[in-house]
């Protein structure tokens, strides 16, 4: 018999706790045990700066209890650094969901293991008869340097010390000040040159390497080179405030591996040819998802905003007797140009108690791999899709011509929004086909974004815009404003750059082929060049959000 089953048959029913590593801040360091563990918790409960990192990972209404909500009390409040938030007793809240048979995730920051209070917060568990697991997550000390370019250890095996310098007692500076090794410091930018301090006035020399990090391995993160006894210094000249909150926390790694001249080489993540660059992307998150997911490899932070709502036809009636005519055996093929048209199709089939299986003996065509893979995920596999281009034109090139030997039917069906150009109609007759041209959804303008966003728009707040099309570049401008002159426009062809134009938009980057993969990867090229621009030339690297007018105070106050 499992503990678990023995603790619930001997008394109350209880639920299940897991202490859960969240890393040092990028949720793609999530361990696989640790997406598993929030998919199917009841309850999470976690401090502010991991509640983003988990949360995308829950299931739909569990409970997020945020230990740092005021008017709440700490557990220890003699242990909480001056500043920082007053925490909730996070151990008693644990502990009474757990009793009501929940199933709880602790997370912390880093690794469970490494937690102030994690540790106290198991005992309770474990007194009170709450079964319980941990799930280790990337310590925040080590993290955050790998993540600056800043390896710890060479292959001479370098000694690796680890300080927390708001609890380090005077022995361990005294035994890091000796040690001729590399030191990782965990401290705040109020209290990290005193860090260094404490090191010289232990023995370390005032030229030793130093590195310090903040914000580490998200896309706010920003490395500064110094040594012990130049970082006050380096700091001041940067204009790096602290936060108005205060306690805002940094990793510094001190020792000869750390020098400027190795980060130069290894800084991989910070180097990224968008780091820390916000795009708009102006679609929604669903018609966004592999784009956001491209530009984030590319170090930048999309920001979705809509420039269409889709609503159903006017008058349903032709939608419906086309989706009958699937089933009764009216078409040869039936060809989708968007996911927005797989969607109303699916949508009809759930209506009427159909699935997938009535596209059997029908050939389907696709345009763009994200309508195939939306036509994948309803079970049904694409058996033509452009070759080429991913557009009607692309697919008319691969498209067979009707040939009355080999196609019993001469029919095709077509769903498509309202707005749709007549190039694919056109193309299908001259090929012999006849076509049913159905609308099977209307695209209008969407709701004007909020007004935050409308002032980071016009204000030049963001550093990029991707434009996917003519009806985003006139929806956006529609409702939110002009982007500001400092904003890289990038298009995705020909007609959309002449639309923003028109508009009295300066086009800087277009795709070589109308593909939104195709056009991250050729903005992606341009942030290569521009940072490439800037080191040979000596300057600063800068985003070119923060060469609009007042963004350079704004920055350094961050």
């Amino acid at each position: 018999m499992s503990p678990t089953t023995s603790n619930r048959s001997a008394g109350p029913a209880h639920g299940h706790v897991t202490f859960l590593g969240a890393g040092p801040g990028d949720p793609g360091l999530l361990t696989l045990r640790a997406v598993e563990a929030l998919s199917s918790a009841d309850v999470l409960v976690a401090e502010p700066d991991v509640v983003d990192v988990i949360r995308a990972h829950a299931r739909p209404g569990v409970t997020v209890i945020d230990t740092a909500a005021p008017g709440l009390t700490s557990a220890d409040t003699s242990s909480t650094s001056v500043g920082a938030p007053v925490l909730r007793d996070a151990a008693n809240l644990v502990m009474e969901s757990a009793r009501g048979g929940k199933r709880v995730v602790r997370a912390v920051s880093g690794d469970p293991g490494l937690d102030t209070y994690a540790a106290g917060e198991m005992l309770a568990c474990a007194a009170g008869g709450v079964p319980f697991e941990v799930v280790p997550g990337i310590a925040t000390a080590v993290g955050v340097p790998a993540y600056a370019g800043v390896p710890l250890r060479d292959a001479q095996g370098t000694d690796v010390r680890f300080v927390d310098a708001r609890t380090a007692p005077d022995r361990c500076w005294t035994e890091a000040g000796a040690s001729d090794g590399t030191v990782v410091v965990s401290a705040t930018l109020e209290t990290v040159a005193a860090a260094a301090g404490e090191l010289v006035a232990a023995g370390r020399k005032p030229d030793t390497p130093m590195t310090v990090t903040v914000g580490g391995t998200t896309t706010r993160q920003r490395t500064w080179s110094a040594t012990l006894g130049t970082v006050a210094q380096t700091l001041k000249q940067a204009k790096v405030l602290p936060s108005p909150e205060g306690g805002r926390p940094v990793i510094a790694v001190v020792g000869e591996r750390s020098s400027a001249a190795q980060r130069d080489q290894l800084s991989w993540f910070e180097s990224k040819p968008l780091f820390g660059w916000r795009v708009l992307v102006p679609r929604t998150k669903e018609q966004a998802a592999s784009l956001s997911d491209q530009l984030r490899s590319y170090g930048a932070v999309p920001h979705e905003v809509p420039t269409i709502a889709v609503e159903p036809p006017r008058t349903p009636q032709q939608m419906e007797r086309a989706v009958k005519g699937l089933v009764t055996g009216r078409y040869e093929w039936i060809a989708f140009t968007s996911v927005n048209a797989v969607k109303a199709v699916r949508e009809k089939f759930e209506e009427y108690g159909l699935d997938a299986r009535a596209f059997a003996g029908i050939k389907v065509a696709a345009v763009g791999e994200q309508t195939a893979q939306a036509l994948v995920s309803f079970g049904v596999k694409p058996d033509l899709v452009p070759s080429g281009e991913q557009s009607a034109a692309g697919l008319l090139e691969d498209w067979p011509p009707y040939d009355p030997v080999f196609d019993p039917i001469d029919r095709v069906f077509l769903p498509r929004a309202d707005i749709a150009t007549e190039t694919l109609v056109a193309g299908l007759i001259d090929l012999g086909w006849e076509v049913d041209d159905v609308t099977a959804y209307r695209t209008v303008r969407a709701s004007p974004p909020p007004a935050e966003t409308r002032e980071a728009i016009k204000g030049g707040g963001f550093d990029a815009v991707l434009f996917t099309s003519s009806s985003t570049v006139r929806n956006l401008v529609g409702i939110a404003g002009k982007p500001h002159n400092v904003t890289v426009i990038a298009c995705i062809g020909p007609a959309t750059a002449k639309t923003a134009e028109e508009h009295g938009l300066r086009v800087d980057v277009m795709a070589p082929e109308p593909s939104v993969l195709t056009l991250a990867a050729a903005l992606a090229e341009f942030g290569a060049g521009r940072r490439a621009a800037a080191l040979e030339a000596g300057d600063v690297v800068t985003r070119p959000s923060e060469r609009r007018p007042g963004s350079r105070r704004r920055r350094t106050t961050s």
